[in-house]
């Protein structure tokens, strides 16, 4: 049994999930810190920095300026500005992811591009010679 798993563990897919999902981990953690410290920045020029504390609230009472979290124990509240900035986090990865996606198929089409063998080399005069014999006795 531990022979069996040693092998499904090794397995090239399995590998390659494996590490998939850690650069995955970490891809994350890089578009986290774009949008947080790059990007929201830039947006909050133009207004709010943080859309994560954007929210109605839809009943009850809230102090005003308070945070999403304390508004949520006091209240009932629509958090609309965290999916404001899931929704971009995800446009950012789905575009980073794009042209990574784009990349590889560059170079894929350059790989199929590249020359093909040469031809095969012609047939000796006598088979020619015969083959031509053969077909004018073939016409009518």
């Amino acid at each position: 049994m531990l022979k069996e798993f040693r092998e499904f563990a090794v397995k090239g897919n399995v590998v390659d999930l494996a590490i998939g999902v850690i650069i995955g981990a970490a891809f994350g953690k890089i578009v986290e810190s774009l949008v947080a410290d790059i990007i929201m920045p830039l947006i909050g020029m133009f207004g709010t920095v943080d859309f994560s504390n954007m929210y109605v609230v839809l009943k009850g009472a809230v102090a005003p300026g308070a945070s999403l979290a304390d508004a949520r124990k006091a209240a009932v509240v629509w958090g609309y500005g965290n999916f404001i900035t899931i929704a971009i986090n995800f446009i950012i990865i789905a575009f980073a992811l794009f042209l990574v996606v784009k990349g590889i198929n560059r170079m894929r089409r350059q790989e199929a591009a590249e020359p093909a063998a040469p031809p095969a080399p012609e047939d000796p005069a006598d088979i020619k010679l015969l083959t031509e014999i053969r077909d004018l006795l073939k016409k009518p």
